[in-house]
């Protein structure tokens, strides 16, 4: 009997308002406790029998916020991210910016203070310019700039993003949080005549307040993965820092700083064999650091297909084996390692060729790499993969004596 007296038109109108708030509601605040695998990532993959698959994680990076609060940096749409206020079994979605339409999240980090201000580093894949040259060797004017973005209410609203460097970042790979409170996050620069990408850290004492860039560390080498690349860092006991990076060299080199970041030195080959694929170290509970990293060749093995050496990928020829994800712990912080442990496999099934550019096929067909290490609780540890359908948590002590 009422809607007769309603003008049609209001009523579509208040009816559109009325869907339109629901659907936003259900969006932005329905839990979310299912995290299917993108199809590109979906294929079968072995895991060590001590992993626990569990593809109700997202993909990661990780941060605790409280007893009971976790945030996540990802998200299908690169512009929020989520919040688990159950420890992980349902997550909402929180945006991240006022003006969407500016920014998409790409590569990740992401650390949460004491006092709930959560810290994220990303690059934005909205401002790419990439223009490779096979004939330059170079892609001049290569843009992907580093952001940096913070919440001062546990991940709930973010004030506006802060640019760093305009200059490409080829990934954001780790950020911590030091003994004394200092932020400390790795970036990439690329250079150019020829294109190669160099490393370098921010490091913030004030929350993110302010930021202070680091000496970039530069290597030489040529071509659109030649190189250092995305490092992962730990503290060590007495307040040092450690950088892995990775190189086209088949082993990870290590940097060392002694001012929280400031200031790199580069210490030269770590002796730990590597693919040219991120490594990830995190500091546990236990005072052991853990690494979780691509090997340069299939287990039992001491060969794998070369790629490279045309100043295209890279300068040197080098193994691009990504199909088994190796774990190992150091006792004596980082200056040795347990025996790697195989954690996840796929079959690689040949090469494909790389958008970066080039006519050859560098890349394998399916791959288990780029991993996010998160330790939930002591001992418990996850380990996801965003190249990889890997959703699964460890136990420490399954794999330590």
């Amino acid at each position: 009997m009422i809607l007769k007296y309603l003008n049609p038109i209001n009523f579509s109108r208040k009816w559109s308002l009325f869907i339109a708030v629901i659907f936003f509601a259900i969006k932005y605040t329905t839990a979310q406790s299912d995290f299917p695998i993108s199809s590109r990532w979906d294929y079968p993959c072995q895991l060590n029998e001590h992993l626990e698959p569990n593809n109700q994680m997202p993909v990661g990076p990780f941060a605790r916020l409280s007893e009971s609060e976790l945030v996540c940096a990802s998200s299908s749409s690169g512009k929020e991210i989520l919040i688990s206020e159950d420890n992980g079994k349902s997550w909402k979605s929180h945006q991240v910016f006022s003006d969407p339409g500016k920014y998409t999240i790409s590569a990740k980090a992401i650390q949460c203070t004491n006092d709930g201000i959560v810290v994220l580093a990303f690059s934005n894949i909205l401002e790419k310019k990439w223009n490779w040259s096979d004939s330059l060797g170079d892609a001049p004017g290569a843009v992907l700039p580093t952001y940096v973005v913070r919440s001062l209410d546990r991940g709930r609203t973010w004030e506006e993003p802060v640019k760093l460097h305009d200059e490409w970042t080829g990934y954001i790979t780790d950020m911590i949080i030091t003994s004394d409170g200092v932020i400390v996050f790795t970036s990439m620069i690329m250079r150019h005549n020829p294109g190669r990408h160099t490393v370098l850290t921010y490091m913030s004492e004030d929350d993110g307040a302010t930021w202070h860039r680091s000496n970039v560390l530069d290597m030489g080498g040529a071509g659109h993965h030649g190189g250092l690349t995305e490092p992962t860092l730990v503290e060590q006991n007495d307040g040092r820092l450690m950088m892995l990076i990775r190189t086209n060299w088949m082993e990870f080199w290590w940097a060392e700083s002694k001012d929280n970041g400031r200031s790199w030195h580069l210490m030269g080959p770590s002796g730990i064999p590597a693919s040219p694929s991120h490594g990830q170290m995190e500091r546990l509970a236990s005072g052991r650091i853990i690494l979780v990293w691509n090997q340069p060749f299939p287990k039992g093995e001491s060969s794998y297909p070369m790629v490279g050496g045309d100043r295209i990928w890279s300068a040197v020829p080098v193994s691009n084996f990504r199909g088994e994800l190796s774990m190992a712990f150091s006792e004596d912080d980082g200056k040795s390692w347990s025996e790697p442990v195989v954690i996840a496999s796929t079959a690689t099934e040949g090469f494909r060729k790389t958008g970066a550019g080039g006519t050859g096929k560098y890349m394998p067909v399916k791959e288990v790499c780029y991993p996010y290490v998160f330790e939930f609780a002591p001992g418990e540890i996850w380990v996801t993969t965003a190249r990889g359908p890997v959703r699964a948590k460890l136990y420490e002590k399954d794999f330590v004596d």
